[in-house]
């Protein structure tokens, strides 16, 4: 039986994954996924000089001031950048070490006896989040995180409804996007803002640490498995939601860091969808390219036998003594060739049939020509092995 404080760090942890999917699905897509980085450390001054104002850390003008200063870094590295001397990557190395250095210096000179923990900022502890709790007129309604989380969750959501031709249309294409008459700048210093803000929401909880990773690693793995927007966007979030669960009963098993043990699953998840994916995983584009080269061999053999009518060199131990193939490669692109009905075998003489023929036929004309479309029509109409 879990305890309440079980079920609302995972409430908590499930809540923070589908809030930071959202906004980092639109980061890998932009190709902007250090950015999730920068943002989380450089927003510390914010947090501070809010503080220093407010004299309060549960003042929601914290969260504001940080969320600036988050666009504020976005501002600095794009202007670095767009100067021509360095590299995005450059630019936010630059960027945020300064930012998040100066937040460090303020902590230190003005706030040391403050509750205001570099270490806990950035690693975040989940199992405290339940004994911070809200209370409204003496009722306990839960813990603050909870609802700080949520409320920015359902603010992300109704923003996502809202402009959801706009974002998709300014992240795959800035120039359709301007000439519809959507602005590029304001949907990206929106995101941005959206960004920040969830980033800053979700310090108290879980800690810079595990908010980009939450970001950038669910929205990368499900990139792997889809290019539609919609589809992505929902894997995203259970890719989150099941690395935030799964990695709280790691943790509760071998009594550890909670933030660690959620990153731990999401890097095994990313890992697994890296090898296995049908389309873009690592055996996947192996296996496609064992068999191209297999598709290269059977041409190149079926070539061979158009140009040769000579017994001698159409005999099944040509392919090793005089082609200079293993005999397993000779053994696969001849099964190859008769199970596609390419060639005829009789008495360890090899013969096109007129399917064969007709392909090779085809094939030379391609060579001559180079015409892209006639070789897709050939491996649609011939290269039956391929399904």
């Amino acid at each position: 039986m879990m305890s309440s404080a079980q079920i609302e760090i995972q409430l908590i942890a499930s809540l923070v994954a589908i809030a930071c999917a959202i906004p980092g699905t639109f980061l890998v897509l932009r190709k902007m996924a250090m950015i999730s980085d920068a943002i989380s450390h450089s927003i510390l001054p914010g947090i501070v000089v809010g503080f220093f104002i407010t004299q309060d850390l549960n003042s929601p003008l914290l969260i504001l001031l940080a969320a600036l200063t988050g666009v504020i870094t976005v501002v600095l590295v794009e202007y670095i950048q767009k100067t021509g001397l360095v590299k995005e990557d450059t630019a936010i190395g630059l960027v945020f070490p300064v930012l998040f250095s100066i937040g460090v210096l303020m902590i230190a000179k003005k706030a040391n006896d403050v509750h205001l923990d570099i270490d806990a900022v950035l690693v975040g502890e989940l199992a405290l989040a339940p004994f911070d709790r809200l209370l409204i007129s003496g009722a306990d309604v839960g813990p603050k995180s909870l609802w700080i989380i949520g409320g920015i969750l359902i603010i992300t959501i109704v923003l996502l409804i809202a402009f959801f031709k706009e974002l998709k249309l300014s992240t795959f294409d800035k120039g359709l996007a301007a000439s519809l008459g959507f602005s590029p700048a304001i949907i990206h210093y929106g995101l941005m803002s959206v960004s920040s803000i969830t980033t800053v929401g979700a310090f108290d909880a879980v800690g810079a640490i595990l908010v980009v990773a939450l970001m950038i690693a669910p929205a990368a793995t499900a990139y792997l498995l889809t290019k539609d927007l919609k589809k992505m966007l929902m894997l995203s979030i259970v890719f989150g939601v099941f690395s935030a669960i799964s990695g709280y009963w790691l943790a509760h098993k071998l009594d550890g860091s909670i933030a660690g043990s959620i990153t731990t699953m999401l890097g095994v998840l990313f890992l697994i969808v890296y090898l296995f994916a049908p389309s873009k995983g690592i055996i996947a584009v192996l296996y496609r390219e064992k068999q191209q080269r297999t598709e290269v061999s059977l041409l190149t053999f079926l070539l061979h036998l158009k140009n040769h009518d000579e017994e001698r060199e159409r005999h099944v131990n040509h392919l090793n003594e005089h082609i200079n193939w293993q005999k397993v490669r000779s053994k696969t692109v001849l099964e190859l060739a008769l199970k596609n009905n390419m060639i005829l075998i009789e008495n360890n003489i090899v013969s096109l049939t007129p399917k064969g023929d007709e392909f090779t036929t085809q094939a030379i004309d391609y060579i001559i020509t180079n015409e892209d479309a006639q070789i897709e029509d050939m491996k649609d109409d011939f290269f039956l092995f391929r399904g």
